[in-house]
């Protein structure tokens, strides 16, 4: 299960759920300009990199790992860049556990999410 470096754990169930007409504002923000999916990924990106407060810390499978960024691969997929000592390993952001509290900007993850799951 993923924690915060304090010890704290977070589930599932711990997502904040996002107000429906803040849900379809967000979503409208960041596929407004996409005429197809790529196009769509390439606009949640975008907001999710301008609105996630990085660097944070959290545990990615018990390790303590720095997020030092977030990028676009090339399949298309949004994942966290995270950094522990030289080692660097990226990971999808939907997979990705937030610590307790979550970055500034988290809620465009979450939003993300949603989409996905009912887009």
């Amino acid at each position: 299960m993923a924690g915060t470096p304090g010890g704290k754990t977070r589930g599932k169930s711990s997502r904040r759920r996002i107000r429906k007409a803040r849900l379809r504002a967000m979503i409208e923000e960041a596929t407004v300009d996409g005429y197809n999916e790529s196009e769509r990924i390439t606009g949640w990106f975008t907001l999710i990199e301008q609105s996630l407060a990085v660097p944070f810390q959290t545990l990615v499978f018990g390790v303590l790992v720095t997020v030092e960024r977030v990028d676009l691969d090339k399949a298309d997929q949004i994942v966290a860049i995270c950094l522990r000592g030289h080692d660097r390993q990226s990971v999808p952001i939907l997979d990705l556990p937030l610590p307790n509290p979550p970055p500034e900007g988290a809620e465009w993850i979450e939003a993300y999410r949603q989409w996905l799951r009912h887009g």
